[in-house]
């Protein structure tokens, strides 16, 4: 099953999407908004298995899905933590500004707690008030779980995933360092998210959905070329099982709660820094991994941060090359 919220009003229309993303059927009369759908699963999952089904035989009225006119599935969660659970994305940025990884890092999950109360729709642009602050795109998955009770098991974790999504993290580089030397964490370095124009149930991933990870390829374009196709089942240190068992240490998560992996990041074929694309690797799910490999390879960075009028597209493909969860594709303005 898939799920988007059409833009309307501060938490969006519910609506069923068809497998293929052409068409959507109104669940309002079922659930007016995903966050209410979460906050009573239970109840509204089948009815809206029920109303997948029929827009798939074409059974009820259906209207064209146009992925423009979606919001963020949740526009706004009562909470968002990203993780950083490809710790080689960690170690290569760390290693390139000759900062030590602390073995920890291969052990205890980080997690950071993002601003939640206004994401971008998928097409929504990024706006950059300062080309100095040094925008930065960060191609992610993200789980959304139901209510998580304090304390639970990573195994547990895993049954109480409930949809499945992309998001694009936007960074502001330029501001991290000295955010992060205050001691108090990310805050103006961390603007809106935005997320993948549906979200989808495990269950309806089949055999790309194992082990809490997502095994698809994240494909990455930057002002339409090629930047990153790395696995996202690959390299992942923490799944998402462990990241919410995390996250649910010292308290209860409520529905709703969005969890991201972090950049998604892989290592060489032959266990060195990923290479880019045009040198036969995988190439890269942010600008900050692929200048941390130019500053390994040749002592210094040379591609660019994100500009007025790039843009950036973010996806996940089935094995027809069809969109899973629809494209993030934005313009920084």
């Amino acid at each position: 099953m898939k799920l988007a919220s059409l833009k309307e009003g501060r938490d969006g229309r519910l609506v069923v999407v068809s497998d293929d993303l052409a068409w959507y059927a109104d669940a309002a009369h079922l659930c007016p908004t995903l966050q209410a759908a979460l906050d009573d699963w239970e109840r509204v999952a089948p009815t809206l298995e029920l109303l997948a089904t029929d827009l798939r035989n074409e059974a009820i009225p259906r209207a064209r899905f146009h992925e423009h006119d979606a919001a963020a599935p949740l526009p706004r969660a009562y909470q968002w933590a990203d993780g950083s659970a490809y710790v080689n994305h960690v170690a290569l940025v760390r290693q390139a500004r000759s900062a030590e990884l602390p073995e920890s890092y291969w052990h205890d999950p980080l997690l950071y707690q993002g601003g939640s109360d206004s994401f971008l729709g998928a097409r929504d642009p990024i706006a950059l008030a300062d080309e100095s602050w040094d925008a930065d795109f960060e191609a992610e998955v993200v789980v959304v779980t139901g209510d998580v009770p304090q304390g639970t098991t990573r195994d547990a974790a895993l049954g109480l995933i409930r949809l499945v999504g992309l998001t694009n993290d936007v960074s502001l580089r330029g501001l991290i360092a000295d955010e992060v030397a205050k001691g108090f964490g990310f805050f103006q370095s961390k603007p809106a998210s935005s997320f993948s124009p549906v979200f989808v149930t495990p269950e309806s991933l089949g055999a790309w959905w194992q082990g809490g990870k997502l095994h698809r390829r994240l494909m990455v374009e930057r002002n339409g070329q090629p930047f990153g196709r790395a696995e996202a089942g690959e390299d992942m240190t923490f799944d998402f099982g462990a990241l919410i068992a995390h996250a649910a240490r010292t308290r209860r998560l409520g529905a709703g709660t969005i969890i991201g992996s972090g950049t998604v990041s892989n290592r060489d074929a032959e266990g060195g820094p990923g290479r880019p694309i045009g040198e036969g690797g995988v190439g890269y799910s942010c600008i900050a991994e692929q200048r941390a490999v130019e500053t390994l390879r040749g002592g210094g960075a040379t591609t660019p941060f994100l500009r007025r009028g790039d843009t950036v597209r973010i996806w996940a493909e089935d094995d027809r090359h069809h969109t899973i969860f629809g494209a993030i594709e934005q313009v920084v303005e």
